[in-house]
């Protein structure tokens, strides 16, 4: 199953972001980002958060939803808790909206969220217009699909990573390290339209879907 999430962001694109839902997706609304789901003409299937940001003005649309209130003092954000309930409910991979651009420090977390471990077997991708962010995690092989010329970029997030090999991209890397911290791996890009990527050691931040 397929949860796709709705944070309390920027959304930008909404009809991009309309072609992306497929029926069967299990829809939440994580706090506030309700407001971006009745903007677009679709139902939450779950509320959740400390619903500090929850317009109470559309409660009433989404009074077939299951609510589901935190207290404020919490050690979660309200997107870590919106994907840990997808998990609950049977998710292998979740799409994000809205979890991006407002404030830096939400941000940075959004976009690391992937990296807790508990998330290790769920793909979770965060959606920026046609930009999307993943985590990657080492000794699997990671598909991309895009166009060529299109931009990508491999972001060491957790020290140095090593024994990355990649297929599909105009730099390829061969069994080759990225230092945390330095720039390599930004501003790569397809040279096709299929792509993948495989390491030994460590854990990449990738934002791929990036227009020259």
């Amino acid at each position: 199953m397929r949860a796709v999430i709705f944070a309390n962001g920027p959304l930008k694109d909404f009809s991009g972001v309309q072609s992306r839902l497929l029926p069967g997706d299990y829809l939440i609304a994580a706090d506030g980002g309700i407001r971006h789901m009745i903007a677009l003409g679709v139902s939450p299937a779950a509320v959740i958060g400390d619903l500090d940001s929850f317009p109470e003005d559309v409660a009433g649309q989404a009074s077939g939803a299951e609510m589901i209130r935190h207290s404020p003092r919490k050690d979660e954000t309200d997107l870590e808790l919106a994907i840990r309930l997808a998990m609950e409910r049977g998710a292998e991979k979740a799409l994000v909206f809205g979890a991006l651009g407002r404030r830096w420090d939400m941000t940075l977390a959004n976009a690391l969220i992937g990296a807790i471990p508990d998330f290790d077997n769920m793909d979770i991708r965060l959606i920026d217009g046609n930009q999307e962010i993943r985590v990657l995690k080492e000794n699997r092989t990671h598909l991309f699909s895009g166009k060529k010329g299109e931009m990508i970029s491999l972001i060491p997030i957790c020290g140095h990573v090593r024994g990355i090999t990649s297929t599909g991209l105009e730099y390829p890397l061969e069994n080759s390290a990225l230092e945390f911290g330095k720039t390599r791996g930004v501003s790569n890009s397809f040279s096709g339209e299929k792509a993948s990527v495989h390491f030994r050691t460590g854990l990449l931040l990738c934002v791929s879907g990036i227009r020259p």
